[in-house]
């Protein structure tokens, strides 16, 4: 019988433990939201406030990233609308655990959607986003998205979906290629009131190999948008983790405010929905 010497297993069982252990997908706890075709009108400016708060006692991580447990996130988002079917934005990001606070980094993103009026229930989109992150949060550090847009509204609908493709431009991310990531969101609409429904996120890990289901994240989510105040936004939700690489339990709130068109009419207006 031939005989391993155990100098030689202890690395390759050292290194199986932190394949396990290491998390293989990167959930965004930054910007928790389903993109759904809409853009700002030509020359308006916007503003949106993420905060999302991270319990995850028995997620797993690594240095130099951060523990997500007891981690609160905050995200101002400034956008506005270049033409009507294209506008670009800009995410500055923070984050709080305990008496800590730290800059979270920069992502610029461009999105182009099909025009208003162009069918009167379905929209669809592309978003490019290229991001610069601090190795707390990304040990990566540079890195990007394309995301597909798809979406159906009407007057008691709303229903979106980003396929959503992650992308690494430096560290150990480059070698493992592409990652998948999808969003969708399902709603069923009071008109002139509120929406409620659920919102599900889920990061698969890389596409040319992907990792077991527990070493990937998966979200569902409880959440509600407002459409009674014209020129604001309310999202609220409360999300679940389904597997041991995800955290437990997220809550999440966006506030969006219409700031006024920079040239053009001086109305301010969030992009039209179906009230």
């Amino acid at each position: 019988m031939r005989c391993v010497h155990r100098a030689s297993v202890m690395p390759l069982a050292l290194a199986l433990t932190l394949l396990v252990a290491a998390p293989a997908a990167a959930f965004d706890p930054f910007e928790i939201q389903v993109y759904d075709g809409t853009t700002n009108a030509p020359g308006e400016a916007g503003l949106e406030l993420h905060l999302n708060y991270d319990h995850a006692r028995h997620r797993p991580f690594a240095a130099p990233e951060l523990s997500q447990d007891r981690l609160a996130h905050y995200t101002f988002e400034p956008s506005i609308g270049l033409t009507r079917s294209w506008e670009v934005g800009a995410y500055f990001q923070f984050a709080s655990q305990g008496e800590d606070f730290y800059w979270g980094g920069v992502k610029l993103r461009s999105k182009l959607v099909t025009p208003e009026g162009w069918h009167p229930h379905l929209k669809l989109g592309f978003n490019v986003e290229l991001a610069a992150l601090p190795q707390r949060f990304d040990p990566d550090r540079y890195g990007g998205e394309l995301r597909p847009i798809i979406a159906w509204e009407d007057k008691y609908f709303h229903l979106a979906a980003n396929p959503n493709v992650e992308l690494t431009f430096a560290g150990d991310g480059v070698r493992a290629g592409p990652a998948f990531a999808p969003a969708v969101a399902a709603y069923l609409r009071i008109p002139n009131a509120l929406e409620f429904g659920v919102e599900y996120y889920g990061s698969f890990g890389p596409m040319a190999n992907i990792p077991v289901f527990s070493q990937q994240e998966h979200y569902v989510f409880v959440a509600s948008n407002l459409l009674a105040f014209e020129g604001w936004e309310l999202n609220v939700g409360v999300g679940a983790g389904l597997t041991p690489s995800s955290n437990d339990v997220i809550a999440k709130v966006i506030f969006g405010h219409a700031l006024g068109r920079l040239w053009g009419s001086t109305k301010p207006t969030l992009p039209p929905r179906p009230r």
